[in-house]
């Protein structure tokens, strides 16, 4: 069965509504084929309604999507090209795990020996060769993943979904498996969609981020972009820490502002801001913890320190407020009470609007 490969998933101006409420509000992106693209934000934000549309489970209210070019707006779910990994795997407990797996093709009437074969083909691919005959119940949480991610990969569709598949898994497991996602992904060179609320995971995994707010689009991009340029407080604050402090933008020359932080004075790049208010987001790793003053350099005194093994978390009191600041590597303690100074690393301090 030739298959034409991973497609592009592209939006225009599509909006969900159910009734008065708005769950997705007039966005646009596009998925470039082969590329692993998360949907991120926090709860009711609209990124499952956005992922579900993909599916044909939800039927866009308005605007257009495309997959692999090809307008699917009114398609339903079998009519598209698309497998979706669910949040609780929807395994069939009844069934073994090659049963499982070739649940797809048998469905589609591709006969049992044909189905068998697509089957065990894919769960070698994750890694299950041997548990061909186990149950569910007889599986690990990840092992269940694997299941239902080689049951939406049997009939090799244009686009995969994953809706927060390492929900279900414990900490250390969930690393490896998202590391397994996407090496699949790449090796198979598929289009996967993929929702998470977990800003770490969608680092991890990203070749993009859609980050999402109130059914909106907040800001797009390669995951490193995101957390180094943010484009407002929501993003900074929703993609790592980050200490949101309100400035002074002084004056700017040459796509550089002078920016009052209290009583320091520090040269960030512009972004497009004039002089007045605005905020700064300053990444926790970036205040630096120095015994010496000067004017680029904020006072203040070390309110609580605590040891994190390969880190110390340490919280400043200072005349803009508590900082958050992270030292790597193996610093002796800070004692509370002991008076500081912090200056900015040359990145993860960015300016941002004021509201």
């Amino acid at each position: 069965m030739a298959k034409a490969g991973p497609a592009s998933v592209e939006f225009r101006n599509v909006s969900m509504r159910y009734g008065a409420v708005t769950a997705v509000d007039d966005i646009s992106f596009t998925i470039e084929a082969g590329t692993l693209v998360t949907l991120l934000g926090p709860s009711g934000c609209g990124k499952t309604t956005t992922l579900r549309m993909i599916a044909g489970l939800e039927i866009a209210s308005e605007g257009q999507i495309l997959i692999g070019g090809r307008d699917v707006t009114r398609l339903s779910a079998a009519d598209r090209d698309v497998s979706m990994v669910f949040q609780s795997y929807a395994l069939f407990p009844h069934m073994s795990v090659l049963e499982n797996a070739a649940y797809g093709p048998t469905v589609k009437g591709l006969g049992k020996e044909k189905s068998r074969e697509m089957a065990l083909e894919k769960l070698a691919l994750v890694g299950l060769k041997g548990f061909e005959s186990r149950y569910p119940s007889e599986l690990s949480g990840g092992q269940q993943q694997r299941v239902a991610v080689a049951r939406a990969l049997v009939l090799e569709p244009q686009v995969l979904l994953f809706d927060e598949p390492l929900s279900n898994l414990d900490a250390k497991l969930r690393r490896r498996v998202r590391e397994e996602i996407r090496e699949l992904q790449q090796d198979l060179n598929l289009t996967v969609a993929y929702v998470t609320h977990d800003q770490e995971e969608a680092l991890a995994v990203s070749d993009r981020i859609i980050v999402m707010s109130n059914a909106r689009i907040a800001q797009e991009g390669a995951p490193r972009a995101l957390y180094e340029a943010p484009a407002n407080a929501f993003v900074a604050d929703f993609i790592g820490d980050a200490n949101l402090i309100d400035v002074t933008i002084a004056s700017v020359a040459d796509g550089r502002a002078a920016v009052a932080i209290g009583s320091a004075t520090v040269s960030l790049p512009a972004r497009e801001l004039g002089p007045g208010p605005a905020k700064v987001a300053i990444r926790p790793e970036s205040l630096l913890l120095s015994e010496t003053t000067g004017p680029d350099s904020l006072p203040g005194t070390v309110r609580k320190c605590a040891y994190l093994g390969n880190h110390l978390d340490i919280m400043i009191e200072t005349e803009v407020g508590e900082l958050f600041v992270v030292q790597y590597g193996h610093h002796d303690m800070w004692k509370p009470g002991t008076p500081v100074n912090l200056a900015f690393a040359d990145s993860g301090v960015t300016l941002i609007p004021p509201n």
